[in-house]
C-alpha cells in the first residue's frame, strides 16, 4: 500500500561568492565553451567526470571543504569571473538574426514576435549530463538549439522530459546486449519547474478518451534559448498515464500515439499557457504533426472559422523536416487507433473522420490506408525537405503519391543538409590552434570559408602533434573503459590487466560508432577476416579500429551485429587492434571523433538521410573513408578523404557486400595505410597531413549546424513567417478567402480542358533558334488569375521521360478562339539533343505556398 508523502526539494549550498557556478551549471552554454568546461573541471575533475560530466550534480556532492578551498583560490575565482563575463557578453551581444532581418522591425518586440519560431523533436541531445536523446535526430536537434543560440534567433525548443530516457548499453559474456534503464533525477538535473504566479507548477492537459493527462513543464537554458520539456509523471494522472513520457521510443503504438499527442497537442498547449504564440512552427521528424492540429483548433476557436481557413494559416506557419529515407521508419498508426485517440478532440475541428483519416493518407481516398505522420506533416506544411541533397531526391520518391500527376522532379520536398555545431565538437587543444593561426574570432564565423583557407597557416608539425596527443588521449580513454567493462563483466584477473595492452598510441586508429541498424553494415569490414588480420597486423604498417554503438532494444539483426563484433575482437591475433566501446554516449562519441585519424561508414546507399558523425571528425583533423550517401556525396572531392565507390546502387545485396568491402582493403592497402607511414625526415606524414587540412578548409565552413539554421531561416521561418502575418491579419480574413478559392478551384477543375496545341518552327531545331507554342484552354468557370498555364520542357531520356525539366510560363493576350483562351509561350533551343514539352495548367493564386500545393494538374 502506498503511503501518502509530503516532498520537498533540497538544493545545494554554494557561499554567495561561488553564486556565480550555479548560474552557469543552470545554462547549458558551458557545454560548448571550453572554459566553463574546464572551470568546473578545477573543482574536482575525477568527480566531474563519474558524474557524467555534470555541473549540477558536481555542485550538489562537491564537499564543504572543497568549497573553502575555492573560497581562498584567487585563481579559481578569477577564472569563474572570467567565464561569467564571458556568459554575460554572450547573451547581450548583437546577433547575426538581428543583424540580418532587425533593420524593417519597429522594435526588439514585434521583431521577435513577427519571426518566433516553435522547434518541435522527440529527442534532445545536448549534452551527455542531460539524458533525453537516443542519437542522430536527438543530437542534430540539439546542435540545432545550440547554432540557434548563437545567431540569436527568438526560437523555443519542445520536446518531452523521458523519466527513464533512452537505454543504457552493457553486453553479456557472449557479446550480446542488454538494456537497462535508469530514472533520471530531475532535480540533479538543469532543470528549471515552470510555475504559476503562486509559486505552483503550471499544469496543462490533454484530452484522451475518457479522461484528461496533464503534465508539467520543465525548462532548459540553452544559451539564449529556452528548450519546454513535458513530464506527465505527475500524481494528478492515472497509473497508466504517468509513464507516457517514460522512455524514450519505448512501448507499443498505443503508447507511442499517446506520446504524439502531449508533444504535439501538448507542445502548443504549453508554449500558450508560457505567453508565447509561435509564428512558425518547424516539426523535426514526424513526431510531432499533431501540433498543426492544435493550432487549427486554436485559430478555429478564437476567430470563429471553419477548419479549412484556419488550415490554411496554420500551413503557411510550419515547416517540416523529414529524416527518414525508408517508409518503415516511418511512424503508422490504425485507422481504429487514432478514431479511439481522437474521438474526444475531433468535434474541436469539425470534420469528419474521413477527411481526418484524409489528413495523414498518401490517398486520401483508400480507406484501408494507416495513418502516417510523415504525412500529416506534409499535408500541414507548407515548406518541407530532406537532410541532405540526396535524402531530398529519395524523400521525393518515397512520398510522390501524395501528388500523383506531378514529375518526380517537381514533387515539393526540397532538401537542407545536417551539420554540426562546431565548438560542441572540437577538441580544446584543437580551439587553440584556431585561435592562433585562423582569424580573430573564427569561431563567431564557422561558415567563413575565407576563415577555413586559413588553415594552411597551422604549421604542419603543430597540427600534427596536436593530432598525436588526441589520439593518445583516445587510446588511455579506451583502455580505461575496456577495463571498466571487462571488470563488470566479471572477468579474469588476467584478461582485465591485457586491457593496458590493447592498441596503440602511434598506430593509424580507425573509428566506427553509430547506431548498429543492419544498413549501417557494421561488420562489413569483417567480410575477408585474413585480409584484415594481415592489414591489421603489419609489422610496420598496423592499423587499429575503435568499434562503439547501441542497437535498438527490439532489433535482433543490430544485435547480432554487435556480437558478432565482440566475438571478432577476442581473437588472439586481433584482440589488439580490436576494440568495442560499451554504452556509446555523447561523451564516448567526443573522444572518438577527437582523437581518430579516419572515420568509417559504410551504409547501404541511398539509406543514409544525411549522417553527421563525419562532419564532427574533420573539425579535429580527421579524415572520412565513407560510401557516398547522405552528406558525404556533397562533400567529397577527391582530395579530402575518400570514397567506398563511386555511388552504385545494387539489388544483389551479396554482391553489393562483396565488392564494397574489397573496395576498403584495397584503398586501406593502397592508399590510406602508405599515406600515413610514408613520412618524412622531419618524422611528418606531409601526405596526410595536406589531406587533413583539405578535409578541414572543404568540410567545415559548410558542415556546420549555422550554416544550416541560417538556411533554415532564410529559405523557411522568414517567408513562412511573412505567409503566416499575412493571412492571420486581420481576423485571418485572407486565409478565409484563400480558403474560399480552393474550394472553388477543386469544384471546378474538372472543367478546365487543353483542347489544342500547336508549334511554330521546323524540326530539326538549331541551337540559338526558339520553338513558339500555341494553346487553346477552355477554363470553364475559372479565370485566367486563377491558373498559370506552362510549357513543361527540356531533353527526354531513353524511358521517354523529362529527367531534369524547366518550365515557361505561357500568357494570355486575350486572345479568344471557340470556347478557349489563346496561351503563348516560347521554348529557346540552347543545347542539342532530343527535347519533348507538353503543356499543363496549374493553380495560382498570391497566397499559395506554391504552385503544386492543392495537388491539382491538368496536362495537355
Amino acid at each position: 500500500m502506498a503511503r501518502p508523502l509530503r516532498t520537498f526539494t533540497v538544493l545545494p549550498h554554494l557561499p554567495g561568492r561561488l553564486q556565480g557556478l550555479h548560474r552557469l551549471a543552470y545554462n547549458m552554454w558551458w557545454c560548448w565553451n571550453h572554459e566553463a568546461v574546464s572551470l568546473f573541471r578545477r573543482i574536482d575533475d575525477e568527480l566531474f567526470d563519474k558524474l557524467e560530466n555534470s555541473p549540477v550534480k558536481l555542485l550538489a556532492q562537491v564537499g564543504q571543504e572543497r568549497l573553502d578551498q575555492l573560497l581562498r583560490d584567487e585563481g579559481f575565482l578569477a577564472h569563474m569571473d572570467r567565464v561569467l563575463h564571458a556568459l554575460d557578453n554572450y547573451l547581450h551581444a548583437r546577433t547575426w538574426f538581428q543583424e540580418a532581418f532587425g533593420q524593417s522591425a519597429p522594435s526588439p518586440e514585434a521583431l521577435i514576435d513577427h519571426y518566433r519560431i516553435a522547434y518541435f523533436s522527440a529527442e534532445f541531445g545536448i549534452h551527455e549530463s542531460v539524458p533525453v536523446y537516443s542519437g542522430g535526430l536527438g543530437l542534430l536537434a540539439g546542435d540545432h538549439m545550440k547554432s540557434a543560440s548563437d545567431l540569436g534567433l527568438p526560437l523555443v525548443g519542445v520536446g518531452l522530459m523521458y523519466r527513464e530516457g533512452y537505454f543504457r548499453q552493457y553486453l553479456n559474456v557472449d557479446g550480446w546486449q542488454q538494456e537497462r534503464y535508469p530514472e533520471n533525477d530531475f532535480y540533479n538535473l538543469p532543470l528549471i519547474l515552470e510555475t504559476k504566479p503562486d509559486g505552483a507548477p503550471l499544469l496543462i492537459s490533454v484530452p484522451m478518451p475518457g479522461r484528461e493527462v496533464s503534465f508539467r513543464i520543465w525548462r532548459i537554458q540553452v544559451g539564449r534559448v529556452p528548450l519546454y520539456l513535458l513530464d506527465t509523471n505527475i500524481a494528478k494522472n492515472s497509473p497508466d498515464d504517468r509513464p507516457i513520457t517514460s522512455r524514450l521510443y519505448g512501448g507499443d503504438h498505443d503508447m507511442r500515439i499517446r506520446q504524439e499527442m502531449i508533444l504535439g497537442i501538448g507542445g502548443i498547449r504549453a508554449l500558450r499557457a508560457l505567453g508565447k504564440k509561435p509564428a512558425v512552427c518547424h516539426m523535426n521528424e514526424g513526431h510531432s504533426a499533431f501540433c498543426g492540429l492544435e493550432r487549427i483548433r486554436f485559430l478555429m476557436d478564437e476567430n470563429g472559422l471553419d477548419f479549412a481557413a484556419a488550415r490554411e494559416a496554420v500551413n503557411a506557419g510550419t515547416v517540416f523536416t523529414t529524416h527518414t529515407p525508408v517508409p518503415a521508419g516511418n511512424d503508422v498508426f490504425a485507422p481504429s487507433l487514432v478514431q479511439h485517440y481522437f474521438a474526444p478532440y475531433l468535434p474541436h475541428l469539425k470534420i469528419d473522420w474521413h477527411e481526418f483519416l484524409g489528413l495523414g493518407r498518401q490517398n486520401p481516398r483508400d480507406h484501408n490506408e494507416h495513418f502516417c505522420m510523415t504525412v500529416l506533416a506534409i499535408r500541414l506544411s507548407n515548406s518541407s525537405n530532406g537532410v541532405s541533397k540526396l535524402h531530398g531526391a529519395v524523400s521525393r520518391r518515397m512520398w510522390k503519391s501524395i501528388w500523383p500527376d506531378l514529375p518526380e522532379a517537381e514533387i515539393p520536398i526540397t532538401s537542407i543538409t545536417n551539420g554540426v555545431h562546431t565548438p560542441s565538437w572540437l577538441a580544446p587543444e584543437m580551439s587553440q590552434l584556431y585561435d592562433r593561426y585562423l582569424a580573430m574570432q573564427w569561431d563567431s564565423r564557422p561558415t567563413d570559408h575565407s576563415v577555413w583557407r586559413r588553415v594552411d597557416n597551422i604549421p604542419n608539425a603543430e597540427l600534427w602533434r596536436t593530432h598525436e596527443r588526441r589520439r593518445e588521449r583516445l587510446v588511455v580513454f579506451a583502455r580505461r573503459r575496456l577495463r571498466q567493462q571487462l571488470l563488470r563483466r566479471g572477468a579474469p584477473p588476467a584478461e582485465i590487466a591485457r586491457a593496458d595492452e590493447v592498441l596503440d598510441p602511434e598506430v593509424l586508429t580507425i573509428g566506427f560508432a553509430r547506431r548498429f541498424a543492419t544498413y549501417k553494415r557494421g561488420t562489413l569490414i569483417f567480410r575477408d577476416l585474413e585480409r584484415l588480420t594481415a592489414i591489421a597486423n603489419d609489422k610496420d604498417r598496423p592499423i587499429q579500429i575503435i568499434f562503439a554503438g547501441k542497437a535498438h532494444p527490439r532489433d535482433h539483426g543490430g544485435k547480432e551485429l554487435i556480437a558478432e563484433i565482440i566475438h571478432v575482437c577476442r581473437r588472439p591475433e586481433l584482440r589488439r587492434r580490436l576494440v568495442f566501446l560499451e554504452d556509446y554516449d555523447v561523451n564516448v562519441a567526443r573522444y572518438l571523433v577527437q582523437g581518430v585519424d579516419v572515420w568509417l561508414n559504410n551504409p547501404r546507399r541511398p539509406l543514409e538521410a544525411s549522417g553527421t558523425s563525419g562532419m564532427k571528425v574533420c573539425v579535429n583533423g580527421g579524415v572520412n573513408m565513407s560510401i557516398l550517401d547522405g552528406w558525404w556525396v556533397e562533400a567529397y572531392t577527391g582530395d579530402n578523404g575518400w570514397a567506398i565507390g563511386a555511388g552504385e546502387e545494387y539489388t544483389d545485396l551479396t554482391y553489393q557486400d562483396d565488392v564494397e568491402s574489397r573496395a576498403i582493403y584495397d584503398l586501406l592497402e593502397q592508399e590510406i595505410v602508405p599515406l600515413f607511414y610514408n613520412r618524412t625526415s622531419d618524422g611528418l606524414p606531409r601526405g596526410w597531413i595536406k589531406v587533413m587540412k583539405r578535409a578541414m578548409a572543404t568540410v567545415c565552413p559548410v558542415f556546420n549546424t549555422n550554416r544550416m539554421v541560417q538556411e533554415y531561416m532564410e529559405r523557411c521561418y522568414a517567408p513562412s513567417a511573412g505567409r503566416f502575418e499575412r493571412l492571420t491579419q486581420d481576423k485571418l480574413k485572407r486565409a478565409a478567402a484563400l480558403a474560399e478559392w480552393r474550394r472553388r478551384l477543386v469544384r471546378d477543375w474538372s472543367q478546365i480542358k487543353v483542347e489544342n496545341v500547336e508549334a511554330s518552327g521546323a524540326d530539326p531545331m538549331h541551337v540559338g533558334n526558339q520553338l513558339d507554342v500555341h494553346a487553346r484552354i477552355n477554363l470553364g468557370n475559372l479565370k485566367p488569375d486563377d491558373v498559370e498555364v506552362q510549357l513543361f520542357h527540356g531533353l527526354v531520356d531513353n524511358a521517354g521521360e523529362i529527367p531534369h525539366p524547366a518550365a515557361a510560363a505561357m500568357h494570355h493576350n486575350g486572345a479568344i478562339q471557340g470556347t478557349g483562351l489563346v496561351f503563348k509561350g516560347t521554348i529557346p533551343c540552347r543545347a542539342s539533343g532530343n527535347y519533348g514539352y507538353a503543356v499543363r495548367v496549374l493553380p495560382k493564386h498570391p497566397d499559395l505556398a506554391n504552385p503544386f500545393d492543392p495537388g491539382l494538374i491538368c496536362w495537355g
